[in-house]
């Protein structure tokens, strides 16, 4: 039996930050990208995501840390001098200039020989899928043709690290939809190291191998997109990825992992995970169960099909297709849940005010300390 090689690391950050007078944008950071891998930072506005992307394509120098590509340290290296390029989201494709001489620009700026520039624009032009477009200009294209070019402009300097701020931002939903499978075939097929900030965790999800979850200057959580989504390490990253329905509840008994919760109406959650954390009698939790974990039925449920069971009124429904779904007025608090309707048609004729019966298994629900300690509303 012959072991797996380690493959080799393209860029690596540790213990990196910035910080701007006494505010720390980024705070203590460490993490490494494998060569050829698609990699997202995810985070809300504010979190610090940009200032670290600016500090990786040299724009900002950290405060302190080391940052390295190809093991060599980027320190002091101006942002002409790495081996990276960035696609910023408003594109930043020259008009007056053909698609051909967008993509030449670069190439001409390091000096390239004019004999070899045709070749390698005509090469990268196939590969985005786009090989008659050369002489058009960039108002002569679509939003994602403009997409593609901008990322063939990076991509024909063979970077080792192609840097994407929000790319996506600017297009409307359904290109945007498009466009996050293209980008993934395109990182497939140039097998370019991708790092890829954004706020929408669609986009994370669907396109990376890892995923960076920013919170505050941190990161809360590096994993899959399946880790961050089935078993979220904090309550930030619970909340934060996918949908959710939150409650704060007590501990009523902890035994073998498992927590039994009472809520300030007085519901009782039954067996819910504990997350690793060591509770006791009395602490104040957060539970999390997704709209898509919850079954429904018109008619009460027997005890023993679910671990957890509530009644609730259906307040409201939000038909979308396939993602449709209805809110249900929660007994056990003054919030609404969020919970996903089947499409097998059973659920058509709900209505507003309709008694209903919601149901989990117990690890369905993930369970997390509360931030302030304490249960309640």
């Amino acid at each position: 039996m012959t072991d797996t090689p380690t493959p080799a690391i393209d860029l690596e950050c540790v213990n990196l930050t910035k910080t701007f007078g006494k505010f720390c944008a980024v705070d203590n950071i460490s993490f490494s990208i494998p060569a050829g891998s698609f990699f997202s930072i995810l985070g809300p506005s504010g979190c610090g995501k940009t200032t670290l992307l600016r500090m990786l394509a040299g724009f900002l120098e950290p405060t302190s840390g080391e940052l390295t590509i190809k093991g060599r340290s980027m320190l002091g290296v101006p942002p002409n001098k790495r081996p990276v390029n960035m696609v910023f989201q408003h594109l930043a494709l020259f008009p007056m200039m053909t698609v051909a001489e967008n993509i030449a620009y670069g190439l001409e700026c390091q000096g390239v020989d004019k004999s070899e520039i045709a070749p390698k624009v005509k090469a990268v032009l196939e590969r985005v899928g786009l090989p008659d477009s050369g002489n058009k200009r960039p108002d002569q294209l679509s939003g994602g043709q403009k997409q593609r070019i901008a990322i063939a402009r990076c991509l024909v300097l063979e970077p080792d690290v192609l840097l994407l701020d929000e790319p996506l931002g600017a297009l409307d939903l359904k290109l945007r939809e498009h466009m996050k499978v293209e980008l993934k075939h395109l990182q497939n097929q140039f097998n370019t190291t991708f790092i890829y900030i954004t706020h929408d965790q669609s986009e994370a999800l669907v396109m990376s191998d890892q995923v960076a979850v920013m919170n505050a200057g941190k990161f809360e959580q590096v994993g899959t997109p399946q880790e961050l989504y089935y078993t979220p390490q904090t309550d930030f990253v619970a909340s934060f990825v996918g949908e959710n329905n939150r409650w704060r509840a007590n501990v009523a008994n902890a035994h073998q992992g498992r927590l039994d919760l009472v809520l300030d109406s007085g519901i009782s959650f039954q067996g819910i995970a504990a997350n690793d954390a060591q509770f006791k009698t009395g602490d104040g939790v957060d539970v999390f169960v997704r709209p898509e974990a919850i079954m429904l039925s018109k008619t009460p449920m027997q005890t023993g099909e679910f671990d957890n069971i509530l009644e609730g009124e259906v307040d409201c429904l939000l038909f979308d297709g396939a993602k449709s779904r209805v809110l249900v007025k929660d007994p056990s608090s003054d919030h609404e849940l969020n919970v996903t309707l089947p499409q097998t048609g059973e659920f058509n004729d709900l209505q507003e005010g309709q008694p209903i019966y919601l149901g989990w298994k117990f690890d369905q629900a993930k369970c997390f300390a509360a931030r302030d300690g304490q249960a309640g509303a």
